[in-house]
């Protein structure tokens, strides 16, 4: 009797599963069971940091769209030409930079800010290639700021602006004449605006001046904004061309803040209403050189050449 006793309780023990969980612990679930043959899946690596990064440093600008069409679309030139990089941006101006953060929450690194990341990165070969069209304060800063960087990667180099050599101003000579075809007729002043500068680098806009009238285009003209050639003497030149038509174009990488307010806004001592009130008639192109496909492939040349030295 005492043996059936025992027996009986050693089999309602042998159904009782596993233990109860103490109190506070969660049972966990049992894993499922794979396929006969099937290993089970690996987990998803975390993506390799770049070892080579493209820098592309520009001014910037807040006007979105244009931006997208001018600096993001050299960006994407550089990508596609130099797969092997992991193209990264940087804006020169910290109030374009504020702007952007605060009115549409998007971020971008400044230099210094993106370089510092480079370094974190852990990034060996930089190259750094300014989208600026001149090698102006702009430029100069730009290879200020980032050359004390250039010790902590194995290669570190620097791109030049876009009008450096002889053969680059006739190059730009030939696109920019080329895009605007279509206007060049007779009667007609095709006006290109720069931004202008103090820096000597201003000597850029009367060298491209020079190369466009050696080149056969007498209704070509180049001013500034903010230095010479000034408004006043490219109206002078155009009244003494006899033209009565004006087609005016931003000379600048993006069609930003001056192309729409100092170039073609309507506002009295804008370039459009200052040609209008002299009596001519006038049309306004807003493009930036950043949006001619050759003007992208000028630069995606200029990296090439850097990466080859």
């Amino acid at each position: 009797m005492i043996l059936s006793l025992s027996l009986g309780l050693l089999a309602f023990a042998g159904c009782s599963g596993a233990p109860a969980a103490a109190p506070g612990e969660s049972e966990a679930p049992a894993a499922p069971a794979s396929s006969a043959g099937e290993e089970p899946a690996p987990e998803e690596a975390a993506p390799a940091a770049a070892d080579k990064v493209l820098l592309v440093t520009s001014f910037g600008t807040s006007y979105n769209d244009n931006r997208d069409l001018s600096i993001g679309s050299i960006e994407q030139k550089l990508q596609a030409a130099y797969p092997d990089y992991e193209i990264r941006r940087a804006f020169t101006s910290q109030i374009i930079i504020d702007k952007l953060k605060k009115r549409d929450g998007i971020a971008i690194d400044n230099v210094t800010e993106a370089m510092d990341r480079l370094v974190s990165d852990g990034v060996r070969e930089v190259v750094v290639q300014p989208t600026h069209v001149m090698s102006g304060f702009e430029y100069d800063d730009v290879v200020a700021e980032v050359t004390p960087y250039a010790d902590k990667f194995d290669s570190f180099k620097i791109g030049s602006p876009l009008l450096v050599s002889d053969a680059d101003y006739d190059e730009v000579v030939s696109i920019i004449t080329g895009e605007t075809k279509d206007y060049d007729a007779e009667g007609t002043a095709v006006v290109f605006m720069g931004h202008g500068t103090e820096h000597e680098a201003n000597a850029t806009y009367a060298k491209l001046q020079q190369h466009l009238t050696a080149a056969g285009y007498g209704n070509y003209f180049i001013g500034t904004v903010e230095a010479t050639p000034s408004l006043d003497d490219v109206l002078a030149l155009v009244q003494d061309s006899g033209a009565k038509k004006v087609v005016l174009l931003p000379l600048m990488i993006v069609a930003g803040d001056h192309a729409n307010n100092d170039m073609a806004g309507d506002e009295e001592g804008s370039w459009k209403t200052t040609f209008e009130q002299a009596g001519f008639e006038v049309e306004c192109v807003l493009r930036g050189l950043g949006q001619y496909e050759e003007i992208q492939n000028m630069f995606v040349e200029h990296v090439g050449a850097l990466i080859a030295q």
